[in-house]
């Protein structure tokens, strides 16, 4: 038997998942996780899939079946126009990443989650990167309640054991690092730098801001770093992963707990449940007509104009993430590892000062 981890933000949380289950086999299990199978939504920004809500199992084509469980290899691809990274991250993260589709409802939800642990998981630890899984939603910041209320109603609904761990408190901008520490008790886990090992790839490339900046604060950095959407601060609790119980994540989750009551049977009906909570529909905001994917700019001629354009648009903070930069030079998020050749960028984060 073994551990089985759900990336309940989807986008780039399995970039922080696999730096979580590195951390939880050093200190908690006494062996190496690498290999452990990482649940996660297809649903990425705009930038990276133009099509509205999560992709399913209809939207690609390669992906192999493990005991009937979708799972990506690094030869799977979306159908366009839908676009994902979950091949690149099969290809470059030490984990098996098996698909969780949300389109059939919290109950499809609950029996995919059910059919994982069936097939030689034992436990069920949910990763959020971030913090926004203990959301209240009323939260001024709030951006997506929607999906990681999803996999902890369907974890409660499916009668799994599981753990809560939120890794890097506050570094998705969703709601202030002080108001998730405040729903959180327990003494948390350090990463240390040897946990980061096998991602390194991965942040190479990856447009995730919220994993890029837990992996930033592990490594040492601290202060404002400015992001496509936020000014997020690292401290050295960023640097951390706390955990909970299923019960106490779900007692601060209104959303999850409404979604257990109605049991919503499609996501559209879940979409509509949480929109009446926290007014954010996350369907209907990504809805409209489907864009093909961005040319891109070029390259600045120097590492030094690249700079100063970045540093100026900044505004004084010291960090960016290379989303940031990237955006500020009207780079698509393909053009992250030219730009981070350009520059010499190593790092997590882009070093300004």
């Amino acid at each position: 038997m073994s551990e089985l981890f759900v990336a309940a933000g989807g986008g780039g949380d399995p970039v922080g998942t696999a730096i979580t289950a590195a951390t939880v086999g050093r200190l908690l299990t006494g062996t190496c996780l690498a290999g452990a199978t990482i649940a996660t939504y297809a649903w990425e920004r705009l930038e990276v899939d133009p099509t509205p809500g999560p992709l399913g199992v209809a939207h690609f084509t390669g992906l192999a079946r493990r005991a009937g469980v979708p799972h990506f290899e690094p030869a799977t691809r979306p159908i366009a126009p839908a676009g994902s990274t979950l091949p690149g991250l099969a290809a470059d993260l030490p984990a098996r990443l098996a698909l969780l589709d949300p389109w059939q409802g919290l109950t499809g939800l609950a029996e995919q989650i059910r059919r994982l642990v069936d097939r030689g998981h034992d436990h069920v630890r949910i990763v959020d990167v971030g913090g926004d899984i203990l959301a209240h939603g009323d939260e001024d910041t709030l951006c997506s309640p929607l999906v990681d209320a999803l996999v902890l109603a369907a974890c409660r609904l499916a009668g799994v054991p599981a753990t809560v761990h939120v890794a890097g408190p506050g570094t998705d901008g969703e709601i202030p690092q002080d108001d998730v520490l405040g729903r959180l008790d327990g003494a948390p886990l350090t990463p240390l730098a040897q946990d980061l090992a096998a991602v390194r790839t991965a942040l190479s490339w990856h447009p995730s801001e919220a994993s890029a900046l837990f992996a930033a604060a592990v490594e040492g950095v601290r202060g404002p770093v400015r992001t496509v959407g936020h000014l997020v601060p690292l401290t050295d609790a960023s640097a951390r992963i706390h955990s909970t119980g299923l019960d106490d994540a779900l007692a601060h989750n209104t959303v999850a707990a409404h979604l257990l009551a109605a049991l919503p049977p499609t996501l559209e009906a879940a979409a509509d449940l949480s929109a009446g909570l926290t007014r954010i529909h996350e369907l209907d905001r990504e809805r409209g007509p489907v864009r093909g994917p961005c040319a891109g700019g070029v390259l600045p001629e120097s590492a030094e104009a690249a700079t100063d354009a970045i540093r100026a648009a900044a505004q004084g903070a010291p960090h960016v993430t290379l989303r940031y930069a990237a955006r500020t030079l009207g780079l698509t998020w393909r053009q992250i590892p030219s730009l981070r050749r350009l520059l010499g960028a190593e790092g997590p984060v882009l070093a300004l000062a």
